[in-house]
């Protein structure tokens, strides 16, 4: 069972769902601390007060708003719980939303919501149950570390998950990155959607950190007193402009089959027009004149 990181209520109109909330998902990064390299000693942060010179320990720590560069207003943590949230111990259903009209972007850390006790059960199913029979989630409001936060309701198999969410205008316009104008042919964007469907998959949960796996290689080879890992040849990504792209889709097309164990077969959808040769045939000999090569008349002049 995983450590309950809050507790509260969830407020759903005049109903009260006493919920536990847990992580949803774990840090599995190879994590490093500082050292000095000649020595291998431990570097460590130590935070200092600039006024005394004093190394402080977290106990002497508080918090503070700077008002101007020469005054900071301190702020308790006593008078930061005592402010007039009404999400203070409780995330507050605000509304109802299609799921899909939320922009991902928004989304952030996502935790699982557990029932606190028997008498939640039933209003907590009761919840889960009302967003399994629609298309929509739930949007709250609630307060964690000192700041009141957005959320959205929604279910993953069970369980009611809370996505925490950036408030709209802590999102960033995209506008400005927008690439300019480019002229694509209907044949490249054919060939993409080609593309995308020959790599569609039901299932990536067989999907690896490649470079946690290196990396737990180089520490094993480092303990043992081994040579590092070399790098497989062909490992480097390629870079550099893409001068033909539908050359480039069609053979992303045939790697992708190919790498399902499929028959590439012709992976163009589209003739590429490539320059004739010269042909090495004889010309067929003229048939007499007179005689049709088919039922049809021949065309006048």
């Amino acid at each position: 069972m995983p450590s309950t990181v809050w507790s509260g209520a969830i407020s759903f109109g005049l109903v009260t769902i006493p919920i536990r909330v847990s992580a949803a998902s774990q840090d599995h990064s190879i994590h490093f601390h500082q050292i000095h390299v000649e020595d291998g000693g431990r570097v460590r942060t130590r935070k200092v007060c600039e006024l005394d010179g004093e190394v402080l320990d977290q106990r002497d720590i508080g918090k503070g708003y700077e008002l101007s560069k020469d005054q900071t207003v301190p702020v308790t943590d006593a008078e930061l719980d005592q402010m007039p949230l009404p999400t203070a111990k409780a995330i507050e259903i605000v509304a109802f939303v299609d799921r899909e009209s939320i922009d991902p972007v928004r989304l952030g850390d996502s935790y699982y919501l557990s029932a606190d006790g028997a008498v939640a059960a039933k209003p907590y199913v009761l919840l889960r149950k009302a967003l399994e029979r629609t298309s929509k989630a739930a949007v709250a409001k609630f307060a964690w570390h000192n700041r009141e936060r957005l959320g959205l309701l929604s279910i993953r198999d069970d369980a009611l998950v809370l996505h925490s969410m950036k408030w709209p205008d802590e999102v960033r316009s995209p506008a400005e990155l927008a690439p300019p104008a480019v002229d694509l042919d209907e044949d490249e964007i054919d060939q993409a959607l080609v593309l995308m469907e020959s790599m569609t998959t039901d299932d990536i949960s067989g999907y690896r950190d490649r470079y946690r796996d290196a990396m737990e290689e180089l520490i094993e080879a480092k303990i043992e007193g081994k040579e590092p890992p070399k790098e497989a040849e062909g490992g480097e990504a390629k870079t550099g402009q893409i001068v033909d792209l539908m050359a480039a889709l069609n053979a992303s097309v045939k790697q992708a089959k190919e790498s399902r164990g499929e028959e590439s077969g012709d992976a163009t959808v589209h003739e590429m027009r490539p320059a004739r040769k010269a042909s090495t045939k004889k010309a067929p000999a003229k048939k007499p004149a007179g005689k049709k090569a088919s039922g049809r008349k021949p065309k006048s002049a």
